[in-house]
């Protein structure tokens, strides 16, 4: 039977001594703050972002909120950027994705300052990530680093199979796993005999928004699990991308969801937060 890693714990250690990093950083007159800026009225986006802002109050981090409406133009939006990467007590500056269809987000994240980049999204951030500089690393995989250290789960020459190629969550998870010596595979959609590959896999990190896709016998005997997907069922219940039930009993570490790499997301935006007004600061 496997390890559970436990997300909202470790996620809830996290927070607090980041809370005790940010009193400390306000005794000095410095005071962290996020500038958030969403764009349409997207269901699942809204829900994000509250809950973004829930955990700035809980830190002591101040929380700014730009609300745009669905037909911002490119220009408004960029100009709304170069104002808060000018604004000298806003620290970090988070862009929330989806955009609207006629947006080109890619172009939005050139222009937000890297200094400032707490989601680890822009070409700076990203090309350090890529030849093993200290940067922001987006949130999700960070939190992923930061669960295998905290149940002292080595990577350094084992066999990594990340599923998904996202530049959110599998790219950046790469270059993440070969900084710390591991073998890096990746497969996809278009990839063939998958099976062939994930049962090879010392470490299995599953990132492809498909419920329950990977089964017990898709895995080796073993091997640590990482389900990064989150899905509503029709009955409204959240799965992951693994077979948790069936899988469990064969892997030695797994995450479930609810409760796995979710909590981990926010946790690590606010350590990114926290991050960047030290650094910023130059502390």
């Amino acid at each position: 039977m496997a390890v559970i890693i436990d997300g909202k714990e470790l996620a809830k250690k996290i927070r607090e001594n980041l809370k005790i990093e940010c009193e400390k950083l306000k005794k000095e007159e410095i005071v962290p703050k996020l500038a958030v800026i969403m764009v349409g009225d997207n269901p699942a986006s809204k829900v994000y972002v509250k809950n973004k802002s829930k955990a700035c109050k809980e830190i002591g981090i101040e929380y700014e909120e730009y609300l745009l409406s669905k037909e911002t133009k490119q220009k408004e939006l960029i100009n709304l950027i170069k104002k808060l990467n000018e604004d000298k007590t806003v620290n970090g500056i988070l862009l929330q994705s989806p955009l609207p269809s006629h947006l080109d987000i890619n172009k939005a994240f050139k222009e937000i300052d890297y200094r400032k980049d707490v989601d680890g999204f822009t070409p700076v951030s990203t090309g350090k990530l890529t030849i093993g500089e200290d940067t922001f690393i987006s949130c999700t995989p960070l939190g992923v680093i930061k669960m295998f250290e905290e149940y002292n789960i080595d990577l350094a020459g084992k066999s990594v199979v990340i599923l998904g190629r996202s530049n959110i969550v599998g790219k950046p998870l790469i270059h993440c796993c070969l900084n710390k010596n591991a073998t890096v595979t990746v497969c996809h959609s278009k990839t063939k005999d998958l099976k062939e590959y994930t049962k090879r896999a010392d470490i299995l990190i599953v990132a492809i928004g498909k419920s329950k896709f990977v089964t017990e016998d898709m895995v080796k005997e073993g091997a640590v699990v990482i389900d990064v997907g989150i899905n509503r069922g029709k009955d409204g219940k959240l799965t992951g991308d693994v077979d948790f039930e069936n899988v469990e009993k064969k892997a030695s570490y797994i995450t479930p969801v609810p409760g796995g790499v979710g909590p981990m997301t926010i946790a690590m935006l606010m350590n990114n937060v926290i991050k960047a007004t030290k650094e910023q600061n130059e502390i």
